[in-house]
């Protein structure tokens, strides 16, 4: 096969005008080309009178090697890659335990399929409830402001990219085409055949609930074994130093489940789990996050500011943006998590406290488009005592958000204008905010750093400057948005464990190696190769 990139056509093309194209870019004959199937479609909007899509596709064609050849001078035709991904091949020694995932998230899940399909039957212990019991929870503090802190948006089955935008897109390299694999894993459990394809695919919360039960199924079938609503609290360990190993996990049962191999795989809110890990000296470091707040626009607005006369187009269908910009105070102010045609969801797992997160479903065909608009702080200059200090700082604004929400989980929230002129909000305007268990409109800098509202203050007119109505008087601003990432960073050597306790793997968000559902993915399933390489 000859994968063609880079090849061009109007949004409105034809359906023979592909075939057409291909054969003028190949510069062969029609009966030289025995078929061709897509590999990629984006679309370039830079120009909202032009919109182009963008193709990348796959050609069997007669004598490939003489269409290689005559081409080799063109970097967009070339051999298509091979992504076929062959399975760690390890046997478990005798008389070891079965490995252990912690953490039933998109990361711990494809660790645990990865394992189930080379043969290691692992045990996956989730804090959490299976996803369709977590589902009955999360929706309970969304319509009821019942908070159950095992069981919400961060914590159970699926991991929190299971109430989110299900985007499937990451800028990590990934040469070996590890995405490829999750993204097939996917489909094979019931997503949209699209998403093999398109420039950004996405899934949906629903489609996710489902998925994630295909998955758990298969990981059964194949030995795998789930102990849900249990959490992991402390280890054994024999040996000191660099000699240090792990020989077994104490469990919120009372049990003590023999363990030498475990995937660490919790998300960024296990923050119980990181006390944990520095207690028993488990080698980190604070890391770099972002807090901000949730901003919300008629999804119309965003369409026709991006795409122009193509806005509602199926092509294209609700616009996205990423947006940058660099604060005089020093402070970098970017788009986060953007969902197009979504909501905003209360994302709290401790009681007390607000925060919020963004989903939507796959046909993201809800009013509001909405995104995080975040401000980075780092150990350096904003929490430089401990290594868990981002930690507090989460909780202090958090706590903060829940008061000046007036309480019973509502959050604050905030017009764009009032938050513009520096006063607060006593309503808001046509803009009606997503968020459940709903909004009490007040003063968001009551709840935000000085320099995360100065940051963001400055930087709402510049991005109008590239979306027409980003700064729209009733845009409304929800508070606040502190889960961006892990606040910390769990170390590992080149084999992938810990340089402080032999036998743990660090993996996912929560380890801060990913951000996001697909390279939580593929960490996952690198991670997999590790433990099966060092059996």
């Amino acid at each position: 096969m000859i994968r063609l990139t880079e090849l061009r056509l109007p949004l409105e093309h034809s359906e023979e005008a592909l075939r057409e194209a291909v054969l003028t870019r190949l510069n062969i004959p029609s009966e030289a080309l025995k078929s061709f199937k897509i590999a990629r479609r984006g679309y370039d909007a830079r120009k909202r009178g032009h919109i182009v899509l963008v193709y990348s596709i796959d050609c069997d064609v007669t004598d490939e090697a003489s269409v290689l050849a005559a081409h080799e001078a063109d970097q967009h035709v070339r051999s298509t890659p091979d992504t076929t991904y062959h399975l760690p091949q390890a046997t478990l020694p005798a008389g070891m335990p079965r490995p252990v995932v912690i953490g039933a998230g998109p990361c711990g899940i494809m660790a645990a399929l990865t394992l189930a399909q080379a043969g290691l039957k692992p045990i996956i212990i989730e804090r959490g409830k299976e996803v369709r019991a977590r589902t009955v929870d999360t929706f309970a503090l969304w319509r009821k402001s019942v908070l159950t802190p095992e069981s919400n948006v961060q914590f159970g089955e699926g991991g929190a990219g299971t109430f989110s935008d299900g985007k499937l897109y990451s800028g990590v390299s990934d040469p070996r085409n590890l995405g490829r694999r999750v993204i097939e894993e996917f489909v094979r459990a019931g997503a949209p055949e699209e998403i093999l394809y398109v420039s950004k695919p996405h899934i949906g919360t629903f489609r996710l609930v489902t998925m994630v039960m295909f998955i758990r199924e298969e990981i059964e079938r194949l030995g795998g074994e789930y102990r849900f609503e249990t959490r992991v609290d402390g280890f054994d360990m024999e040996g000191e130093g660099t000699e240090r190993r792990l020989r077994g996990l104490r469990l919120s049962t009372g049990e003590t489940l023999p363990a030498e191999r475990v995937i660490l795989a919790v998300g960024h809110s296990a923050r119980d789990t990181f006390e944990m890990l520095r207690d028993a000296n488990v080698a980190m470091d604070a890391k770099p996050f972002s807090i901000g707040v949730r901003i919300e626009h008629p999804q119309s607005v965003i369409d026709t500011a991006r795409f122009g006369s193509y806005a509602g187009n199926d092509l294209l269908g609700a616009a996205d943006y990423k947006l940058v910009h660099h604060a005089s105070n020093g402070r970098a102010v970017y788009s986060f998590c953007m969902c197009p045609g979504g909501q905003v969801v209360a994302a709290t797992s401790e009681v007390g406290q607000v925060v919020t997160n963004g989903m939507s479903q796959y046909s993201r065909a809800e009013r509001n488009a909405n995104s995080g608009i975040v401000v980075e702080v780092t150990p350096e200059k904003d929490f430089p005592n401990d290594v868990l200090a981002g930690v507090e700082l989460q909780r202090k604004w958090e706590k903060a958000a829940f008061v000046a929400g007036g309480g019973d989980y509502r959050a604050p929230a905030q017009r764009v204008g009032d938050f513009l002129a520096g006063r607060p909000s006593t309503t808001l305007g046509d803009v009606v905010p997503s968020y459940q268990p709903g909004v009490t409109p007040t003063d968001l800098t009551l709840c935000l750093p000085d320099f995360v509202s100065d940051a963001i203050r400055e930087a709402l007119p510049r991005f109008e400057r590239k979306l027409k109505g980003f700064s729209m008087d009733d845009a409304v601003m929800t508070g606040v948005e502190t889960r961006t990432s892990s606040p910390i960073r769990l170390q590992r050597d080149r084999d992938g464990q810990s340089p402080t306790l032999r036998g743990l793997f660090p993996a996912g968000e929560g380890a801060g190696y990913a951000g996001g559902i697909l390279s939580a993915g593929i960490d996952g399933i690198r991670t997999a190769e590790w433990l099966a390489a060092s059996l």
